[in-house]
């Protein structure tokens, strides 16, 4: 590579010690400059690139489908071909949850496009009123719920609109059915939602939420804890903060606004999801401790099954991911296609616990019996574990 730099010589310009190849075996410094034209540094970006990619190659086909090959290599010593545990788990989590997140937007979005609301009272169809007083006291209350429905924000105002219509025409079918006359083509029309709720000043069916009202509209009061130092207090009392916010939204908002909390309460939960995880990992590796305590292993060690173990289930979980939305976006085109990708998305389902048991077998070294037995065990606490961290991130991502 072409030198840029004026010294001479075979010494480092750092420490002067003598060099014996490119870089300084007192110091560590290369003995290339950093002043480099534009298309070297492009060139060793490329080379960097490359080299990651390589490891990835060697990386992930193990990682998917030889259950504790990369960490039996990673104890042996073999560590250099391979991504490091920690960077591997790291970057599929953050991969796998935004993944996630893009096919649960999409999935809410075909949902919200695509329903039909069927909207009864006590289970009651049209069908069962016997005479045009009770059609028009049972379409009342019908078109009386949609106002409520509306407060959550649950469906859109053409949905309701549109519900509304349909609500309005079964009852004159049954009207006729009944030899009454049909409502009039005007209030067929009418839009049931802001009617109602003028009428009221309150949106019916909420006189059963007003302790609810009352507590959204006061403000959030400051949390102050004994137990807790200041900063965490100022802390909480901003989670109650925006909490209160986003319910208040959520709840008496116009459209936007709740089509606006609704976001970010979403966003607020996968952003919260990758934390929570990597708490979670230390503890998983904790168990392992606790249940191979006298397999006379290091913590680290039990550690580096846990990132593997991590890593592997994040890869699981983005394959399931990327299939179910290449099944949805194939549907429309080849709909043959759903069922093949659904049974590949059942055998990866059922090959991760498989997987892990596998996993755990070749690393300790143990009999199928102990192995099983400490499985289930571990598997069990840390189901708990991982419900309880899903719902402190829940938590977080309302207060986002």
């Amino acid at each position: 590579m072409k030198q840029l730099t004026s010294y001479e010589g075979l010494h480092c310009a750092n420490c002067g010690a003598a060099m014996q190849g490119d870089f300084c075996h007192e110091c560590g410094q290369s003995i290339h400059s950093v002043l480099k034209p534009m298309h070297h540094m492009v060139e060793e970006t490329v080379e960097t690139v490359l080299h990651i990619d390589g490891r990835i190659v060697q990386t992930l086909p193990p990682l998917l489908l030889k259950p504790g090959f990369l960490t039996l290599e990673y104890f042996a010593g073999r560590r250099v071909p391979y991504i490091a545990p920690f960077r591997l788990m790291f970057v599929l989590c953050l991969l796998s949850f935004f993944v996630c997140h893009l096919a649960f937007d999409r999935f809410a979005k075909v949902v919200a496009e695509n329903s039909t609301p069927t909207i009864t009272v006590n289970g009651k169809h049209f069908s069962d009123a016997n005479t045009p007083r009770e059609v028009r006291e049972l379409l009342q209350r019908q078109l009386d719920t949609l106002p409520h429905i509306d407060s959550y924000g649950l469906l859109s105002s053409a949905q309701l609109d549109r519900s509304a219509m349909s609500m309005r025409k079964k009852a004159n079918r049954r009207l006729i059915e009944l030899g009454a006359a049909p409502m009039s083509a005007a209030s067929l029309a009418t839009p049931a939602v802001p009617a109602v709720a003028a009428s009221t000043g309150k949106t019916p069916g909420s006189q059963g939420h007003d302790a609810l009202d009352d507590v959204l509209q006061q403000e959030s009061r400051p949390v102050h804890l004994s137990w807790l130092p200041d900063v965490a207090n100022a802390r909480l009392t901003v989670l109650g903060q925006h909490l209160h916010k986003n319910v208040r939204d959520l709840k008496d908002g116009d459209p936007a606004a709740r089509a606006e909390a609704k976001q970010r309460m979403i966003n607020g939960v996968f952003g919260a999801l990758p934390m929570t995880m990597f708490i979670l990992i230390p503890v998983f590796a904790g168990l392992l401790k606790l249940f191979y305590v006298f397999r006379r292993r290091l913590y680290m060690e039990h550690l580096i099954v846990a990132l593997h173990s991590h890593a592997f289930m994040f890869l699981a979980l983005l394959l399931l991911a990327l299939i179910g939305m290449l099944s949805a976006w194939l549907q429309p085109h080849a709909a043959w296609t759903a069922a093949p990708l659904g049974w590949l998305q059942t055998l990866l389902a059922l090959w991760v616990p498989t997987y892990l048991l596998i996993t755990q077998k070749r690393v300790y070294h143990q009999g199928w019996p102990m192995t099983v037995l400490k499985f289930w065990c571990i598997g069990w606490c840390y189901f708990w574990l991982l419900t309880f961290a899903l719902m402190v991130a829940a938590a977080l991502g309302m207060a986002h």
